[in-house]
């Protein structure tokens, strides 16, 4: 495809839509939905190639056939409201994870562990950042900012995967963009990846059911969102769910049929003038306000994590989320740095405290250098904490860890076993204890 056409025609579209939302402002019309918006861009792109070919056909060149018409267009779309050259990288359903350094740097990892560097995905550094800017401006609930002074953007792309990007504090602009292999997933699927055995997945279950808030733990990429994605698509279809999130990737509105009542909230940041900003923790309190049956917080990495606990053990149960930590023992002390770092400035002993009475089991999630039976890189359950209580630290007991094989099998005796067993939980015996 002739990169230079495309540009050039995607500017003359753009000119066309940025002047029709003038003169329909002008007007005192309603703005149009991103959907009508994008459907009247396709009708402008038919304009632009059909002129562009009697001009072709008036110069006495060929014009061009009409697969490359096509391609010329999607070309065009994409450029305005997709991701350009990433395209193709994000149609490939074995790419796991791209990495951009500049916009001839490109790296792309796959699901079975191979890493090629593949063709630039812009013909400049400014047209990459032109690239991640408009991605900002038309995905997720409100427009993000991506330059100079706003030089970090998290988003997430039409397809589920997760994009990061920075610029102005590395010598060029660079992104990250990890992809979400398993939207609609179940507790099943893994268990046939081998993330999990049958039995686990029956606790798990179980837990969900029974309304236990859960905190999922693991490194980076390690499966978390994944994981959460699956305990969440076991909430009975009839509960209202709240996500709230730093930009939105969970996606669970997506999919109707198993939640038809959800509401996402997404982070706002702060304007060109540092106003109107929204920050996770006013959206935690926010969303218990917007009767929830349960709330689904993302990813914890700041002070939201003392208004989440304080939901938590105020009668919201069954809330789900995910942290980074390197053990599930790590948790207590990470929600702690995050209690201390906050506004209310909570102390570990009374931060413990709110850990006892909120948080029920700890789930921790690995990635392994290894491949399930899918070709995919193994994400693994390793071990599953229960909270008992707190007695200067908080106490709690490791109920399933890891085996020989690598995956967490049953290791202790469940306090709330009974709660557990009314939604369908049958453990079986191990060493030192039969139930």
């Amino acid at each position: 495809m002739d990169q230079q056409l495309l540009r050039a025609l995607r500017e003359e579209v753009a000119d066309t839509l940025a002047r029709q939302r003038r003169e329909d402002a002008a007007a005192g019309l309603p703005a149009m939905s991103s959907e009508d918006e994008r459907q009247f861009a396709r009708a402008i792109i038919a304009r632009v190639l059909e002129s562009y070919a009697r001009q072709e056909i008036a110069a006495g060149r060929t014009p061009l056939s009409h697969a490359e018409e096509a391609e010329l267009a999607d070309g065009i779309h994409a450029a305005l409201y997709g991701v350009g050259r990433l395209q193709p990288l994000l149609d490939d359903p074995e790419v796991e994870n791209i990495d951009i350094n500049g916009c001839d740097n490109v790296f792309v990892g796959y699901s079975n562990g191979e890493e090629k560097r593949m063709p630039p995905v812009a013909d400049s550094d400014d047209e990459l950042v032109e690239l991640v800017q408009v991605l900002g401006a038309y995905s997720g609930l409100t427009s993000r900012p991506f330059d100079t002074a706003n030089p970090q953007l998290d988003l997430r792309l039409p397809d589920g995967s997760r994009l990061s990007a920075v610029m102005g504090v590395t010598q060029r602009p660079s992104l990250s963009i990890r992809r979400s292999r398993l939207s609609r997933v179940s507790l099943d699927m893994l268990v046939e990846s081998g993330t999990m055995t049958p039995e686990l997945a029956s606790f798990l279950s179980a837990a969900v059911a029974a309304r236990k808030n859960i905190m999922i733990a693991g490194a980076t990429n390690a499966g978390k969102t994944t994981l959460l994605r699956a305990l969440a698509n076991e909430i009975p279809s009839q509960e209202r769910l709240i996500t709230v999130e730093r930009a939105l990737e969970l996606g669970l509105g997506e999919f109707p049929d198993l939640h038809p009542n959800v509401v996402a909230f997404e982070e706002r940041l702060p304007n060109s003038e540092g106003q109107g900003a929204i920050q996770m923790s006013e959206l935690v309190r926010r969303s218990l306000r917007m009767n929830p049956s349960r709330v689904i917080v993302g990813e914890v990495l700041g002070d939201e994590i003392v208004t989440m606990l304080n939901a938590m053990s105020q009668g919201n149960d069954g809330s789900l989320s995910t942290i980074h930590a390197n053990s599930s023992l790590e948790v207590f002390n990470r929600i702690c740095t995050y209690a201390i770092q906050s506004k209310e400035r909570l102390p570990a002993d009374a931060t413990m405290m709110l850990i006892a009475g909120a948080i029920d089991f700890v789930i921790f999630v690995q990635r392994r250098n290894e491949y399930s039976s899918g070709g995919a890189l193994r994400r693994v359950i390793t071990s599953v904490r229960e909270v008992n209580g707190v007695d200067g630290q908080v106490l709690s007991s490791e109920v399933f860890a890891e085996g020989p094989d690598g995956v967490a099998h049953a290791a202790a005796a469940v306090s709330c076993i009974e709660d557990l067993q009314v939604h369908g939980y049958r453990p079986t015996a191990y060493e030192g204890q039969a139930y």
